[in-house]
């Protein structure tokens, strides 16, 4: 019972058997990475009813439309109520690495999947997929090395600071190591890098918007696009607004209390 009444709450989109695999992604396009997993077809020779496709792919059908239902679900959080603010420096970074890190790792080889398999008959039609090509792929390279340098590093050293702060420690003074440069640097170089890529993204794409009668398999990059987009966005402000000067506020008044403010 608990189960079920959990679930009431997650709205997905409703998806029968007879509905065309072309359709139901047409509806969500976060069903096209279901399609991808089972290598069933879903855009231009997408016209087969759901039933139809999953018999010729020799799956079970009541599965995959689990999956479907699984991958269009949707959890509601009113960021409009939420004080950021409030958060303290634990849950922030946890909450980076939990929710934006590991939604970046799973979006960005999605991206990159529909992106290529796009780009292959529609280059000529479309020149500028090559530059987003070498982007995601760039990106996906630089991402995950400064992630990583984010939770192995920056984060550890944050959390220190904060415990020492908030527990007003005798040795707080002895972990400062200046967070100022480090974050300097990340906002300097790999966030600017990273907001010039997302201009030029949304110049290429119109703002992610697909041309009058695209194909599903363009309106799903570009829909990967503007989700890879919007949690990036959401990651960078939760970071240079919130989390940065959280910690550099307690830095600095660490480093007061230990007549250190010159450094």
């Amino acid at each position: 019972m608990a189960a079920t009444t959990h679930n009431m709450f997650l709205n997905s989109i409703p998806i029968d058997k007879d509905m065309t695999v072309h359709d139901i992604v047409s509806r969500d396009y976060r069903t096209a990475d279901v399609f991808r997993k089972y290598e069933i077809e879903y855009c231009c020779g997408g016209k087969l009813p759901l039933q139809i496709a999953c018999d010729n792919r020799g799956v079970d059908t009541d599965k995959v439309i689990r999956d479907l239902q699984q991958a269009t679900r949707d959890i509601q959080i009113s960021s409009s109520n939420i004080d950021f603010n409030d958060w303290d420096i634990d849950f922030i970074t946890d909450f980076i690495v939990n929710v934006h890190h590991q939604s970046i790792r799973k979006a960005l080889p999605q991206l990159k999947l529909h992106l290529d398999q796009f780009a292959e008959g529609h280059k000529k039609k479309f020149p500028y997929i090559e530059e987003l090509q070498r982007s995601v792929n760039q990106f996906s390279k630089t991402v995950l090395v400064h992630m990583e340098q984010e939770e192995e590093i920056i984060f550890p050293y944050i959390k220190q600071i904060a415990h020492a702060y908030h527990s007003r420690a005798s040795y707080a003074s002895l972990l400062v190591r200046t967070l100022r440069k480090p974050v300097d640097d990340i906002k300097q170089h790999e966030h600017d890098v990273t907001a010039r890529m997302l201009k030029r993204w949304r110049e290429l794409t119109d703002n992610y918007t697909a041309p009058a009668h695209a194909c599903i398999s363009h309106q799903v990059v570009f829909k990967k696009f503007r989700e890879v987009d919007n949690d990036i966005v959401q990651h960078l402000f939760l970071e240079n607004e919130i989390l940065f000067p959280k910690a550099i506020n307690m830095e600095k008044e660490l480093l007061h209390n230990n007549g250190q403010d010159s450094i």
